[in-house]
């Protein structure tokens, strides 16, 4: 099969290769997907990076965890009945050598989701990472019906979904963005409020429409927002927090204690079983009624996988995918 992979750590252009693999053959109680897209993620690039001191954990890594794509051969135990069915991947290369950046993956038969015929392939290869990263974020506290939910960073991958399943889920959805100049890129279908953090009034204007509070923040960046977070909190409200920018990240201690604040933080690698299969069926539902999307940044053939990995390191807005052969 035609793969990309790499035996040691380091920049991409360095160390991923593109090339010839032996075709994987499922297992018992396993399915073979042959890939049509994969969905490339920060965590895939911080461990080809060996970001914060990681190591090899296999020999030779085939690398990310998300793709969509079709099962072509199933395992022992697994029913045929799955064969030529659509499905979506998560998880492929959480605590395994060989993840979707191949034509062929090989999956436990839960980690292959079936997925609509109307769905697309783009939003069903962005549904691992970031699709179930929201939904825990915004869920795992409770039902958000009748609650306000800020979203913090709402343009992005994790925080434009977590506001789609927020505003499914009931929510009155605010979100902020970086710079007053994104904010007519916010779609008011599910955003109802978007302030910008540029604005030295953000907390205010957050206030104005939230005037007891937001009941639950997801937050992109604990160390850049914390103090913002704590200013619009509702008492006893809950920041879900999934990502920082400081490795030690300071909080505002006391004014939290005052708040009765909950932070919660969120490693999608390390979420319980079953908050994940919870998370699939949710998001296979709500993109089976059209109430999910996303923005897509780039494609790249898998030939180019090392200026995927590239583009993801350097930031931007939408989702970035490698189509396979």
């Amino acid at each position: 099969m035609f793969a990309s992979w790499y035996d040691r750590q380091g920049s991409a252009a360095d160390v991923l290769h593109v090339g010839e693999l032996p075709d994987p053959e499922p297992g018992p109680g396993e399915v073979r997907v042959e890939v049509r897209l994969s969905g490339v993620n920060p965590g895939d690039t911080k461990k080809r990076r060996g970001w914060l001191g990681s190591s090899m954990p296999y020999p030779r890594v085939v690398p990310h965890s998300d793709a969509a794509g079709v099962v072509d051969a199933v395992g022992d135990g697994v029913d045929k009945s799955r064969l030529g069915r659509r499905m979506w991947v998560y998880g492929a290369q959480s605590y395994r050598a060989s993840g979707t950046a191949a034509q062929y993956v090989v999956v436990p038969e839960h980690l292959a989701v079936p997925l609509p015929d109307h769905v697309s392939d783009e939003l069903a290869a962005s549904l691992g990472i970031p699709g179930i990263t929201a939904h825990r974020t915004v869920f795992a506290d409770g039902p958000v019906d009748g609650r306000t939910v800020l979203v913090q960073g709402v343009l992005g991958g994790v925080g434009s979904l977590a506001a789609q399943l927020a505003r499914w889920g009931g929510a009155t959805v605010l979100g902020t963005v970086t710079r007053t100049s994104d904010l007519d890129l916010v779609d008011p279908g599910f955003v109802s409020h978007a302030v910008a953090l540029d604005s030295p009034g953000a907390a205010d204007e957050i206030r104005a429409n939230a005037p007891d509070g937001v009941h639950r923040i997801i937050e992109v960046s604990l160390s850049d927002n914390a103090d913002l977070d704590v200013a619009v909190l509702a008492n006893d409200g809950i920041i879900a927090a999934y990502g920082t920018r400081t490795d030690r990240t300071e909080i505002p201690f006391w004014p939290l204690l005052f708040a009765n604040a909950t932070v919660r933080l969120f490693g999608s690698d390390d979420f319980p079983a079953a908050a994940k299969r919870a998370a699939a069926r949710d998001l296979t539902a709500v993109a089976a009624v059209g109430a999910l999307r996303v923005q897509v940044g780039q494609l790249f053939p898998l030939a180019e996988i090392a200026a995927a990995h590239d583009r993801v390191d350097a930031g931007g807005r939408g989702r970035v995918l490698v189509t396979v052969p």
